[in-house]
Formats: structure tokens, C-alpha cells, sequence
């Protein structure tokens, strides 16, 4: 069974709320595409001020970040962990890739979860691992035209 649990700041809740069963669909998809069948983890859709605040406690950088993802580790069971997304961030990387914002955020929940599921893109070969798997995903979901860029940060 997988359990996703999206929570949606208050300021932003009126825009967002049909944007959560697109990107349950998205976190479903990429958990089918790495064939975990059982699993849950939460998604934080958040601004600028509160991702630079958990950018700083938990990453020492002072700054706003697109997604941020915290591991659960082991002793949790079949809890993955944690993805917060900046949907202020996601807005200008959004216009500036030339697609919507859902389409962001759905890369964004993607990248999140891998991250959750163990990748990571601090070398050129994790990258080029973490890319591919998205890429596969994205594909699945339609949205080949959505690309990673160097700028998710978690």
C-alpha cells in the first residue's frame, strides 16, 4: 500500500488543491517505475521563506531552494520521509523552462522521491542515474518536454 500525504501551506491552499491528486499520481508512478509496492511519505507545498528557513537548520544554506528532501532512514519502517517544495520557486522555474507550474511541481515530487528512495546527484554518475530514472517517469506521465535542471537542490 502506498500512503501519500500532501499538505499545503495556508496561503497557498486556494491555487493548490487541485494539484494534489496530479502529484499523488506523480510520487505513485515513480514509486511503480522503482517497484516499491509498499511505502508512504508527505509532501510540503511551502514558499520561499519557510524552505530558506529548513534550507538553513538542515543544510546550513541561507538561501530558498526548490525541494528539499528528508530520509526517514530504516528504523521508521516503510516511511520514506519527508519532500518539501517551494511553490514560489517552482513558479519562476517553471516560467523560465517555458511550461506550466503543475508540470514543476509534478518534477519536483519526482526528484523528491528519488532522493527519498536513495539517489542523489552529487556526481556526475549519480546524476546521470537520477536523470534517466526521471526522465522514465516524466515520459510515463506524459511530460517529456518537463526536464531536470542543475537547480534542485536537496
Amino acid at each position: 500500500m502506498i500512503e501519500i500525504d500532501i499538505f499545503i501551506a495556508e496561503s497557498l491552499a486556494d491555487e493548490l488543491e487541485t494539484a494534489v491528486p496530479i502529484l499523488k499520481t506523480a510520487v505513485q508512478t515513480t514509486l511503480t517505475h522503482e517497484q516499491i509496492k509498499s511505502a508512504a511519505l508527505s509532501i510540503l507545498l511551502t514558499d520561499d521563506a519557510e524552505i530558506q528557513g529548513m534550507n538553513r537548520d538542515y543544510r546550513g544554506e541561507d538561501r530558498p531552494t526548490d525541494v528539499l528532501s528528508f530520509e526517514a532512514g530504516d528504523e521508521l519502517g516503510g516511511y520514506l520521509g519527508d519532500i518539501a517544495i517551494s511553490v514560489e520557486t517552482a513558479v519562476v522555474q517553471a516560467q523560465n523552462a517555458g511550461h506550466q507550474l503543475i508540470e514543476e511541481l509534478q518534477l519536483l515530487a519526482i526528484h523528491g522521491t528519488l532522493h527519498l528512495l536513495g539517489y542523489d546527484h552529487l556526481s556526475v554518475e549519480e546524476k546521470d542515474e537520477m536523470w534517466a530514472r526521471q526522465t522514465a517517469v516524466l515520459t510515463q506521465l506524459n511530460l517529456s518536454h518537463v526536464t531536470p535542471t542543475e537547480d534542485s537542490h536537496d
